[in-house]
């Protein structure tokens, strides 16, 4: 038997098992630079280039990869086409099997607004709305009016967090109109619109269910996905630490009776929004795998994939209610290609020229289709993976993600890993304190990474002062063979300056051995490791305190970049001598930032909304950017008039582009 199979971008397809018929797994791939998913299948098939319109989303495209490799069914994964009912249609039509629900269920659910209704029908508890298609940006005002600000506006056919915004007044809500339908419209290839009441400050708790074709259904616990930034998750967790057993069957209850309602088959989700006093009112149901279905298979033991696939060949399902467990406890980070100090994360792009999972730590899991030497893009979400740490509570599993965090070597594009590590060690999400504002709440004024203790200011210095010292030591030698010094071949100790931010600190190092001991403002500590420097993780040990750091930068001149907790800090270490001579040293001039408008992200114009020599106000939206499926509006900094425009729609800009000049 022969399946085609997408994933998460890529449709693949299957392998051969001892003990079973022969299955073959095709995967699909637009363009042909390596990746992993291809590498993995027996079998590749090129759609297209890079671009989704022409490739994962092409469905003739497909369709003949489908033909040419006689696969027999098709798993969509939880992207691009995975919610299409066309596709799916289409794939009847030539008799392949999809390997998720029919297309009733698809149309039905795929629907915000048809889905709606249907949930009241089924007496699910629904958010109140405008149950229809909102036909411009004056209806819109009107509605939103008519319901009460603040109001969501999303896709009808949405998902993932695109074609989503919050409209707290009238302006927000014909921008949120206009930015919403465009990137519906390029995510979907369906523009309409539904707005509903927001409910501000609640938690996002989705429901995972099973339902094969003999009427049966289960639910398979919960997700707490209340970690977002613009709509889109960040952190998971199953199980919540909010819901308590009877909440947690009333959801689930009326999360099957939705499903049982459209006569669903397979695995989806069903999400709720809850409240402070535990009322829970329906989202939106998601009728394919989630990309935080991981959560759910850890603490019940199920595998999503392999039920899907039972399901479609029209098995019944193995359990019963009764059956499903919540064992342990699970957490999943969404490791992203993007700058956490930018609006927590805007996209990054590049090669991974270094790259390593931690898959090597206990009750740790990690879902990825990249290697080393994989190009981030423009063209696709740029989520890296999914990290995962399952433990016997939540402790256990906040520890090993903690040490997961530490652990992942990511080189060549920005990250988050940084945002993540805080976010899982902050006092408000350990103790569950969270909702779908959490980042903004705590980070009002932006995510600036970890703030530094005085004792663990102290670590990263003494850190610092060792690594550079045993890049000196280093240097003295060849391979088991002295050369000619450079610098004194024994020295007693050293006598740096440090400077981190504006702060400069005194230290004294010396060594014996792997052992250094560095006074740091009067205080003395001891560092110990094994000093490969040729490793891109070096475990540390401070007085007691392991700590695992990476040294991601080191320059002649002495500046160094050193990942900490998580946050890369940049330390200047230089000798005492050098630091006295470098005060002589002219400082570059930071550039006058209020008279230019810079790209912040790698992405593509979608429109350009002045002309040399208009007149713009401050605030006023100057052009529109499309980075990885999102549309972001770029705002003058300044009242004045624009001297020179660099862009137009349809070019490719890169992060720091200079876009317009004002005079």
């Amino acid at each position: 038997m022969a399946g085609l199979c997408a994933a998460a971008g890529a449709l693949v397809a299957a392998g051969r098992r001892s003990g079973q018929s022969p299955q073959l797994f095709v995967r699909t791939a637009a363009s042909w630079t390596p990746k992993v998913h291809v590498k993995m299948a027996d079998e590749a098939v090129c759609v297209g280039p890079a671009p989704t319109s022409k490739s994962y989303l092409n469905m003739d495209a497909i369709m003949e990869a489908i033909k040419k490799t006689r696969a027999q069914a098709v798993h969509p994964g939880y992207g691009f086409l995975s919610e299409n009912k066309e596709f799916a249609k289409l794939l009847a039509a030539e008799g392949v099997t999809f390997i998720g629900p029919d297309t009733h269920a698809i149309q039905a659910m795929g629907d915000k607004i048809e889905s709606k209704l249907l949930a009241k029908k089924a007496k699910v508890n629904t958010i109140p709305g405008f149950d229809g298609v909102v036909k411009d940006a004056d209806e819109a005002v009107r509605i939103a009016r008519e319901i009460g600000y603040p109001v969501m506006i999303k896709a009808s056919a949405g998902g993932g967090g695109k074609g989503m915004r919050i409209a707290w007044d009238d302006e927000e809500t014909r921008d949120g109109f206009r930015f919403s339908s465009q990137e519906a419209a390029s995510s979907f290839g369906d523009d309409r619109l539904l707005i509903e009441k927001f409910i501000d400050n609640p938690r996002h708790i989705e429901i995972q269910v099973l339902a094969d074709k003999h009427g049966n259904a289960l639910w398979l616990n919960e997700r707490e996905c209340s970690i977002q930034r613009r709509n889109q998750k960040v952190v998971e967790e199953a199980p919540s630490t909010f819901l308590d057993s009877e909440t947690r069957r009333a959801m689930g209850e009326q999360a099957v009776a939705l499903a049982r309602a459209v006569k669903y088959s397979s695995a989806g989700t069903v999400e709720f929004l809850v409240d402070s006093r535990k009322n829970f009112y329906f989202l939106e149901m998601n009728t394919r795998l989630q990309v935080e279905h991981p959560v759910t298979e850890c603490i019940t033991g199920l595998d999503l994939v392999q039920e899907m696939i039972r399901v479609a060949k029209g098995y019944p399902l193995r359990h019963k209610q009764a059956d499903i467990p919540i064992n342990g406890w699970a957490i999943e980070c969404r490791v992203y290609a993007e700058d956490p100090y930018k609006s927590f994360g805007l996209p990054s792009i590049g090669k991974l020229s270094q790259y390593e999972e931690p898959v090597y730590l206990p009750g740790v899991r990690v879902d990825s289709g990249i290697q080393p030497g994989s190009d981030i893009s423009i063209y696709y979400d740029p989520m890296i993976s999914k990290l995962i740490s399952y433990g016997s509570n939540r402790t256990e599993a906040l520890e090993r993600m903690e040490a997961a965090l530490d652990n992942y070597v990511i080189r060549g594009v920005s990250h988050n890993i940084a945002l993540l590590r805080e976010v899982v060690n902050h006092k408000r999400f350990v103790e569950g304190d969270i909702n779908t504002k959490f980042l903004s709440d705590v980070y009002p004024d932006g995510f600036k990474g970890h703030k530094l203790t005085k004792t663990e200011k102290q670590q990263l210095i003494a850190i610092a002062s060792s690594l550079y010292v045993a890049y000196q030591l280093r240097a003295q030698r060849f391979e088991e063979n002295s050369r000619v010094p450079i610098l004194k071949p024994k020295i007693a100790h050293w006598d740096l300056s440090i400077k981190m931010g504006d702060e400069i600190h005194s230290v004294t190092a010396s060594n014996s051995g792997s052992k250094f001991c560095v006074e740091v403002d009067g205080s003395k500590l001891n560092v110990t490791s094994e000093w490969n420097l040729a490793s891109p993780l070096l475990s540390v040990n401070i007085d007691g305190t392991q700590r695992i750091v990476q040294c991601l930068s080191r320059e002649a001149g002495g500046h160094m970049s050193i990942q900490f907790l998580g946050t890369v800090y940049k330390v200047y270490v230089l000798t005492e001598l050098a630091a006295k001579l470098n005060t002589f040293m002219l400082e570059k001039v930071a550039e006058d930032t209020s008279s230019i408008l810079r790209s912040p992200m790698p992405g593509v114009m979608v429109a350009v909304s002045v002309k040399p020599g208009d007149m713009v106000s401050e605030g006023q939206e100057i052009c529109v950017i499309e980075a990885m499926k999102m549309q972001n509006s770029m705002s003058a900094g300044k009242t004045g008039k624009v001297k020179s425009v660099h862009c137009k729609a349809g070019d490719t800009v890169g992060e720091g582009d200079l876009l317009v000049e004002l005079e």
